[in-house]
């Protein structure tokens, strides 16, 4: 599946803005790329395992609530963060 990735987070991607991401659901997608870009996962999941207030995640266009949301090969995956500062 393709998964996009918000300007903010590149730097863990070396500058890619969009990379493969394998996984049957959510959860295990934003494991494979922890594996593969390393502390990314933290970025966008909290201590109790729940999606950071300042992140969303769209799935074809569908916004998800949750990390158990399944994923297929065709999907196309949205990471969104929102910058806050003055």
């Amino acid at each position: 599946m393709k998964v996009y990735i918000p300007t903010p987070l590149r730097s863990y991607t070396k500058q890619q803005g969009e990379v493969d991401g394998y996984g049957s659901t959510v959860a295990e997608m934003l494991e494979d790329l922890d594996r593969r870009f390393p502390s990314i996962r933290f970025r966008m999941i909290d201590e109790q395992g729940g999606i950071r207030q300042h992140i969303r995640i769209f799935v074809n266009g569908e916004e998800v609530k949750g990390l158990d949301v399944p994923l297929v090969a065709s999907d196309e995956v949205h990471i969104l963060q929102a910058l806050s500062g003055g």
